[in-house]
């Protein structure tokens, strides 16, 4: 009797142990399912920063290059179009087809934005303005905020990734459907911005 006994104690503990196993697993690829969100949390919070600076930038623009509208139209639409993408992607961070439309219209609003920042150097009255200074300084600090919220985002998604795909978490994540994450990464068309210049002399 005590024999049998044994034997049921001892199945009980290996399925306690079996289910508590399963139980730290499932709660680690939520905590890191919630620690990529809390990521992309702070590139929201960077990047309206940035959409807020930029109707200000335009106004400070417009007043100088009045030939230049199509540029600064160009730049308000970008500006739409990123944060049309940065909403769809708060829905669902590390979707990738959330991440690969915000990455391309952030990509777009970058271009625009350099466009104007171009074409106002041939403007010495706009470069010698005490607020366009104000608010390139201030555009520039935000897009190293951007920068910094973004590694950190796709840091916290190679992390949850990671533990997603290693053996034997990658069963529970099956099992409980844990979808990977996609980085948010530079959009197929900047992919120029992945090369390093060229120097030459």
């Amino acid at each position: 009797m005590s024999i049998v006994l044994g034997l049921l104690l001892l199945i009980v503990l290996v399925a306690l142990g079996a289910v508590a196993w399963a139980i730290g697993i499932y709660n680690g690829l939520v905590t890191g399912r919630n620690g990529y969100k809390n990521a992309f949390a702070q590139i929201d919070v960077q990047m309206t920063r940035r959409f807020d600076l930029i109707p200000n930038l335009v106004e400070t623009v417009k007043g100088y290059m009045k030939h230049e509208r199509e540029t600064l139209e160009a730049v308000i639409q970008a500006r739409n179009s990123a944060m049309a993408g940065l909403g769809a992607a708060k829905g669902n961070p590390g979707d990738p087809a959330a991440m690969q439309q915000l990455a391309s219209a952030d990509g777009s609003l970058g271009n625009a934005l350099g466009r104007m920042f171009a074409l106002s150097e041939a403007y010495p009255d706009l470069k010698a303005s005490a607020n366009m200074a104000q608010l390139t300084e201030e555009l520039a600090s935000t897009e190293n905020r951007v920068a910094f919220a973004r590694q950190a985002f796709n840091d916290a998604v190679m992390s949850f990734n990671n533990r997603r795909e290693v053996f034997p978490s990658s069963f529970i994540a099956n099992a409980f459907n844990f979808q990977q994450a996609a980085l948010l990464g530079i959009a197929a068309d900047e992919a120029h911005k992945r090369e390093a210049p060229k120097v030459s002399f």
